[in-house]
This record gives C-alpha cells, sequence and structure tokens, in this order.
C-alpha cells in the first residue's frame, strides 16, 4: 500500500512522468473512427457508435444494402467527452432497416472504411438464431489468434499486440452468432494500479486501458450488435477506496460508461402485441427505462431486458451507502428501476416473444465464498422474475462460468428442465481480465456445471419458441464445455404466478 505522502504527491507526478502508459497512437486526421460499436436501437434502427481524436460538428454514417451504394446518410451533433479523457464519443442512429438484412456503412471522414452488419430481427421472427453471453472482459494481452477459416463471412482483423482468446474466439466464430449482450465489466481499467509503473502515470494508466480496450473490442463490437449494461468496474476509477480520492471527477460514478453507451442503448420498445394493455404496460416501461443503465429490446423470439446490479434499488451495493463504497448513482427517481422490470416484464406477449432473458452484473446464485452473492439484489429482484416467468437470469462478476437448475428462493423447481416455473440461471463471467479466474468453491445443491480452468463465456441458442440451449465453450479451443436445453410450453400469452 503506498504511504500518505506518496498519494498526496500522485496525481503532480502523474502529470508528467508516463514511463507505464501504453496509448495506442493518435492518428494525423483527427476524424478518423476508433472503437466501433452497434447496437439495437429500435425494430429497424441500429445506432452506430464510435471514437475521435477530436470532437465533431456532425457526426454522420452512410450506408446502405451494397458497399458500392450507400445511398442514406444519418447525423446527429452529439460528440461529447469528459475530463480527462483523449478522446470523443460520437454517435448516429441508422433508421428504416429492414430486418434481418446485411447492411453496409461507413463512418464519415477522410479515413474510415467500409463495415457490415445484420440489421436485427423483428420481434416475433421464430427463425432460430444465437447470442453470444460476454461479461468481465478486460485487456489481458496476447493469446495466439488464428485467421484460417473456411467461414462464409470475413473474419474480423485482431490487432495481434491486442490480441485476446475471447475477442479471437468471438471472431473465429463470427458466423455462429448474431449479437452480443455484455451486462457489465468492461476494460478493467479501474485496476491500473495492479501493475506498478502505473502508479507513476496516475489517470493516464487509466484513459490508456480504456483505449486499448475498445480498440481490441471495435472488430467484435463493430460487426456485431453488441449490448452493454453496468458493473462495478464502470463504477470507480480504482477498487481500492484509498485511491479514488485521487480520481479525476470524469472517471468517477459511471462517466466513461454513460459517455460511451447512454445514446447507444435503446429505450424499451413499443409493445408488438395485439393486447391493449400489453401496450399500456411496454408504453410505461419505455418511460420509467433509462439507457445505458436498465432497459430492454426484443430481436425475433427473445425479449432481453438489461438490468442495473449497481445502484438505483434499496441496499445497491455501489449506490450511495452500498456495501462496495463506490457512492454511485441513484440514475433514477426513488424505485424507477423496479416499476421499470415490473412494467416491462408484465407488457411480454409470449405469442410474439416467448423467451425472456434478463441479465445483470452480480449474481445472487453462485458458487464459492458467499461474498459472490448480491443479497440486496435477490431482495429486490427475484420476486418479480418468478412473478413474470422469467425464463433464463443471465449474470457475471464472478470470474468462471456456472450454470444452476431453474431455482427459486434457494430452492431447485421440482421440475428441472421441463416447463420449470422457476428461472434457470447462469454466471458467463469467464472470458478474461486481468485479475484472473475464480475458484469454482463449494457448490449449491441445484449447481448443474461450475468451470474455472481456462477463459470460456456461454452461448444461448434460441432454437424455438419452447427449447432454449445453453452452451458454455472454452475461448482457446472452441471446445463446448457444457451443454443443456432448457423446455418451456409457453402456452401462457401473459405470464403471472
Amino acid at each position: 500500500m503506498l504511504g500518505f505522502l506518496s498519494l498526496k504527491l500522485l496525481p503532480f507526478v502523474a502529470g508528467y512522468v508516463f514511463a507505464g502508459v501504453s496509448y495506442p497512437t493518435i492518428p494525423t486526421d483527427l476524424t478518423t473512427p476508433f472503437q466501433q460499436r452497434l447496437a439495437v436501437y429500435g425494430p429497424d434502427s441500429v445506432s452506430v457508435g464510435w471514437n475521435t481524436f477530436q470532437q465533431l460538428k456532425q457526426s454522420c454514417v452512410h450506408y446502405g444494402l451494397s458497399e458500392s451504394n450507400l445511398d442514406t446518410k444519418a447525423c446527429s451533433s452529439s460528440s461529447t467527452t469528459y475530463d480527462p479523457s483523449r478522446t470523443w464519443s460520437n454517435v448516429a442512429i441508422l433508421t428504416g432497416l429492414t430486418p434481418a438484412t446485411t447492411y453496409y456503412y461507413k463512418i464519415e471522414s477522410t479515413n474510415s472504411t467500409v463495415g457490415h452488419f445484420l440489421s436485427p430481427r423483428a420481434p416475433g421472427d421464430q427463425t432460430a438464431f444465437s447470442m453470444d453471453v460476454i461479461i468481465d472482459l478486460g485487456v489481458y494481452g496476447k493469446d495466439g489468434f488464428t485467421s484460417k477459416s473456411t467461414k462464409k463471412d470475413t473474419i474480423p482483423v485482431i490487432e495481434p499486440e491486442l490480441n485476446h482468446t475471447t475477442i479471437g474466439r468471438l471472431a473465429e466464430t463470427v458466423d455462429d452468432y448474431e449479437l452480443v449482450i455484455h451486462p457489465g465489466d468492461f476494460a478493467y481499467a479501474d485496476d491500473w494500479y495492479l501493475k506498478f509503473a502505473n502508479l507513476l502515470d496516475g489517470k493516464e494508466a487509466y484513459e490508456s486501458i480504456i483505449e486499448q480496450f475498445y480498440d481490441q473490442l471495435a472488430p467484435i463490437a463493430g460487426r456485431k450488435l453488441y449490448m452493454a449494461s453496468p458493473g462495478n468496474h464502470e463504477a470507480d476509477c480504482s477498487e481500492i477506496p484509498y485511491l479514488n480520492g485521487l480520481c479525476p471527477k470524469g472517471q468517477n460514478n459511471f462517466t466513461e460508461f454513460m459517455h460511451r453507451y447512454e445514446k447507444t442503448m435503446p429505450r424499451s420498445f413499443a409493445s408488438s402485441s395485439s393486447n391493449p394493455t400489453a401496450k399500456t404496460l411496454a408504453q410505461k416501461a419505455r418511460s420509467l427505462s433509462n439507457p445505458p443503465f436498465w432497459y430492454s429490446f426484443e430481436y425475433g423470439m427473445a425479449h432481453v431486458v438489461m438490468i442495473d446490479t449497481e445502484t438505483d434499488f434499496p441496499k445497491a451495493p455501489s449506490g450511495k451507502d452500498g456495501s462496495a463504497k463506490l457512492n454511485g448513482g441513484p440514475f433514477g427517481s426513488p424505485n424507477q428501476q423496479i416499476e421499470f422490470l415490473e412494467a416491462d416484464l408484465a407488457s411480454v406477449d409470449r405469442t410474439v416473444t416467448p423467451w425472456v432473458i434478463v441479465a445483470g452484473h452480480r449474481p445472487w446464485y453462485s458458487t464459492g465464498k458467499s461474498s459472490n452473492i448480491c443479497g440486496p439484489c435477490q431482495e429486490a429482484f427475484e420476486g418479480l422474475f418468478y412473478k413474470y416467468g422469467v425464463d433464463l437470469g443471465v449474470f457475471g462478476h464472478v470470474h468462471n462460468s456456472q450454470r444452476f437448475a431453474p431455482v427459486v428462493n434457494g430452492t431447485a423447481d421440482p421440475n428441472g428442465m421441463t416447463d420449470p416455473k422457476a428461472p434457470m440461471y447462469i454466471v458467463a463471467g469467464g472470458p478474461g481480465n486481468v485479475e484472473g479466474l475464480s475458484s469454482v468453491g463449494s457448490k449449491p445443491a441445484y449447481t448443474e456445471f461450475a468451470y474455472a480452468d481456462d477463459y470460456s463465456y456461454s452461448t444461448l441458442r434460441f432454437l424455438d419458441k419452447q427449447h432454449l440451449q445453453v452452451d458454455f465453450v472454452r475461448s482457446s479451443t472452441g471446445e463446448i464445455l457444457d451443454s443443456s436445453t432448457l423446455y418451456k410450453n409457453h402456452a401462457t400469452d401473459f405470464v403471472k404466478q
């Protein structure tokens, strides 16, 4: 631990010594787009976010149905930064998209290239598709990416010095999934102090890790729809409370996360149901949604809800007076997130989107030590999950992979994986970061799978309206470590139990 004198001198020293910092090079053309990221923004719209090394008067994207005919243009005046970031976050919203169609896009700059993406599937589309789950992912180093493949889509290029086992696997399997959800913990920039040389670099170390990570993620997030919500590593500049006082204001209280994602994540959708009550409840949920912290979206057979397990509910761990001592939020009015979640779940018409997935960061079911469990999260959310028949709860925070039998209030559902009333839960926190993996430790009786030997992640395969396959993948080899299929008959249009 640094002494008091060193802590007092750190901000001064940080302004002049940068031996440990490894910043990406600033281009000659400061409008060059970096750190591209796509997201579902509506049933027929996609947001394109990117960063530049200067503020843009107009943030524009050209797009169309072929690489040579980008005949539509979308612009915004949004170009924001925070002190001490070197970059500005920009966004444009592409609208009027035909569902499930390949579009080409080019960010307006003298130094940009054409990318492409698959537009969102319309709510109610019964076509099978897969969604990858990536949580707790940080810059970690070289891990041997190979470009050999027989895939029909071109593999995204991963810069070797920024390569990562999980990022490399996502690139190799680019044809196998259509979108990614990432509920929390990006980059691990607040772990800058773990590298001794960074102790002399202060704020510069945090920012350099942020830039490197999002450069590393861009080949995936700039190709696939990539949906984000917060974790504890977005809440602060340092996990050590003594160091947080030294952080610039712009690196505290989810500031970087908000600048990057606030205008790219969607508000909850209007209902596709013909039921008037569903429409009213969906409109209420939309008015209460607060992206990028809590919101929902629909994609084919799935209704996906992203929640904030850090702030904005009683005893929230990263909130005011929370156990994490991060003093974050609030980001909504009292009870807004809980009221949003109830209205949103009650609005889901299972004849349109049979599968309901809720994703957050901190789990309330986990193997290992008791500190892995978020008791306040369970108190706030589990009752609503059960009441409205959530099919799958997706969490991370614990750095390994876990799958549990459907469970409620610590008791396994007697129906198991065949039409249970209780939600199934997974932890998918093993993609890799500077903190390493968490040991499996003790296992609750309802544990079905737990793995902590290597980096791993999860793939959700929506096979049809009654079968959801959940796979866990070893990042380094592509080996399927565990595969299970949840059967739900989804006979009730609107679930309330």
